[in-house]
């Protein structure tokens, strides 16, 4: 009797170990989105932290060290990393735009960065913008689960979404689509690296914050202990110091 009894304290004693792991360790993940978030390597998966660069990568990861965390960061496409964040305790998903009908999703860390929604038209354009409005009746690119694309489709514009945002460059050289929403700076980025130059930044709106997105079920205290690392960063000089190497 007594062995059955030390079986099942050490059987309960490795359980509540490994829940108490299981807490610490985060799962972060983010997508192809530069200069915020890429694949140092120029592929559009990572499985490691140090092969993801950029703007929001950077203080995402000196937030996560700030912390004292374990955490495991992957790159992946958008739609994967947000559907596992949505329901999946204890994962993440970055940089995510906070907007008042996501605000109840998740748990919220940020901001990281800043950025403004841009519409771009093919090179060599001549279409212009004095409004948003403008873009009625134009096939606009977009992918899934991005809040610019799920804006625009509640106010009724036609949207050609796909499920990354890395064809939509090449989509909009080709005639596939009129115009394409996106980022100021990350618009252009992401295009140079399908060797499209030239777009036309037509019309920019909603400057919006950046934030690092924790699934609902992630204990509060972790997400507050995060954002005291975020404080920290901005107090000693990294969080500014990570955008001035990016010409922030």
């Amino acid at each position: 009797m007594r062995l059955i009894s030390l079986c099942a304290l050490a059987m309960l004693t490795i359980f509540s170990t490994s829940q108490v792991f299981s807490a610490e360790r985060l799962y972060i993940y983010t997508e192809n989105f530069p200069p915020y978030n890429m694949s140092t390597n120029g592929r559009a998966f990572e499985h490691s932290a140090d092969k993801i660069d950029g703007i929001c990568t950077e203080r995402a990861k000196a937030v996560l060290d700030q912390s004292g965390y374990d955490y495991r960061m992957k790159l992946r496409n958008w739609n994967y990393g947000y559907n596992r964040a949505l329901s999946k305790a204890s994962h993440g998903i970055f940089c995510t735009t906070y907007t008042e009908e996501r605000a109840p999703l998740f748990k919220w860390v940020g901001p990281l960065a800043q950025n403004l929604w841009t519409i771009f038209a093919p090179p060599g354009s001549t279409f212009t913008m004095e409004k948003l409005e403008d873009a009625k009746g134009k096939t606009i690119g977009g992918y899934r689960n991005d809040v610019r694309s799920e804006y625009l489709l509640k106010r009724g514009y036609e949207m050609s979404v796909i499920g990354s945002d890395d064809l939509n460059p090449k989509r909009l050289a080709l005639g596939q689509i009129d115009l394409w929403i996106a980022e100021r700076l990350g618009g252009p980025y992401l295009a140079s690296q399908q060797d499209i130059e030239g777009l036309v930044p037509v019309y920019s709106f909603n400057d919006v914050d950046l934030y690092l997105a924790m699934s609902p079920d992630t204990p509060d205290e972790v997400v507050e202990n995060l954002n005291k690392a975020l404080e920290a960063i901005r107090k000693n000089g990294t969080y500014d110091a990570i955008g001035t190497k990016y010409g922030l």
